[in-house]
């Protein structure tokens, strides 16, 4: 008989509340990144999977530059605090890019589990591990050679030196709800968690040892879920989330959480930071117009008006015919008053403040606001 999924939780509860002693220090040489569209800096683009068109770039790099927000990324507002340039994909190699400083593993869709035929992304955690490996070969091969190619490649200590950061989880959790009860998703999550322990693993025989994870948001909060699942208002929260897949989320969190203490006591010499995404995300929404905000939920790029402004036929930036009308999805005025930006992703002003968080420390275990080489000048 399979185990229940509470006793997983009571499993978790039990290592919660022992914190993780070693901590990250940020005079890093590198960084490795892995996850999807979280912190996908032009993988899935680059790969020829997707296209992005305007209005998507237009706050920062004013065209699309491979990321789905208007703007930065957390993990870009992150590298800036930490003196650290933006991350260059792994599969944008054309003209003179640079991976002196890392690389960007990241695919929009990617999920831990392997892909099923209908995943919008090919590059599970799995495969970009497998490339993370081959990258690490090609650069040691290609160094060993002269200095020739040495400004655009890490050096090789950088490999064990460098912060490997992973943002994944949220489209295997999204993608569940689809065709499965709120029971097996529950029951599904420890073997999500093993197939990232094993990618964990992976990384720390190929040299790695300072880990940094973030867990997932609240994805009953996003627009694209509240649109599927949130039809009868009975399964919405206080906030107008859709409550399941907040739980879904927490009970991921929990168990990632306790894998995170259990890897840091596990493997030697390492470094382990869980970093509480849900919990920054879950206080913007609920006190969005503290922060200034005007919409918590209603999205800035999408069709059909409020309260969403989102139909899933039609994507941010996109024209199609609906009804026999031709009808586009287009931006709001303001994107910084909007939490969320295309109904699955935040914004540039939310990514902002959702960086701002993380770097104060106090949502991280262990935390580290004591070992901050930096001061930060943000709006929040």
């Amino acid at each position: 008989m399979a185990p229940k999924p509470y006793i997983f939780l009571i499993i978790a509860l039990l290592f919660i509340f022992l914190p993780l002693t070693a901590s990250i220090h940020f005079k890093l040489p590198a960084i490795f990144n892995f996850g999807d569209s979280n912190s996908d800096t032009g993988e899935l683009v680059a790969a020829g999977v997707y296209s992005l068109e305007p209005p998507y770039g237009r706050s920062y790099f004013t065209k699309p530059s491979g990321r789905y927000c208007d703007g930065r990324l957390i993990i870009d507002f992150l590298l800036e605090a930490m003196d650290l340039p933006f991350l260059n994909a792994y599969l944008d190699s054309i003209g003179r890019t640079s991976f002196r400083k890392g690389c960007n593993f990241a695919a929009a869709g990617s999920t831990i589990e392997p892909p099923t035929a209908r995943a919008v992304s090919p590059f599970s955690f799995r495969v970009q591990v497998a490339q993370f490996i081959r990258f690490k070969l090609q650069v040691l091969r290609l160094i060993a050679k002269g200095k020739k190619l040495h400004k655009y490649l890490p050096d090789e200590d950088y490999f064990q030196n460098g912060l490997y950061m992973f943002d994944i989880g949220q489209n295997d959790l999204a993608g569940a709800f689809y065709s499965k009860t709120f029971d097996q998703i529950l029951a599904l999550i420890p073997l999500i968690l093993t197939e990232f322990e094993t990618g964990i693993k992976t990384l720390y025989d190929q040299g790695a040892r300072n880990f940094w994870v973030h867990n997932t948001g609240p994805l009953g909060c996003l627009a694209q879920n509240v649109a599927k699942f949130g039809t009868d208002p009975s399964s919405l929260d206080e906030l107008g989330c859709v409550s399941k897949h907040n739980q879904a989320a927490k009970v991921f969190n929990l168990q990632l959480h306790t894998l995170c203490k259990k890897l840091q006591g596990q493997y030697a010499g390492s470094n382990f930071t869980y970093v509480d995404i849900y919990t920054i995300k879950w206080n913007l929404i609920a006190n969005y117009s503290k922060f200034g905000f005007e919409q918590p939920i209603m999205v800035c790029c999408g069709y059909g008006g409020p309260p969403l402004n989102y139909d899933s036929r039609i994507g941010c930036g996109k024209t199609e015919v609906l009804n026999g009308t031709t009808m586009t999805a287009k931006a709001c005025s303001d994107s910084s008053e909007y939490v969320n930006w295309d109904g699955i992703h935040y914004s540039e002003a939310a990514n902002q403040y959702v960086s701002s968080q993380i770097l104060t420390g106090k949502y991280s275990d262990p935390p580290f606001s004591d070992k901050m080489p930096f001061l930060l000048g943000l709006k929040f």
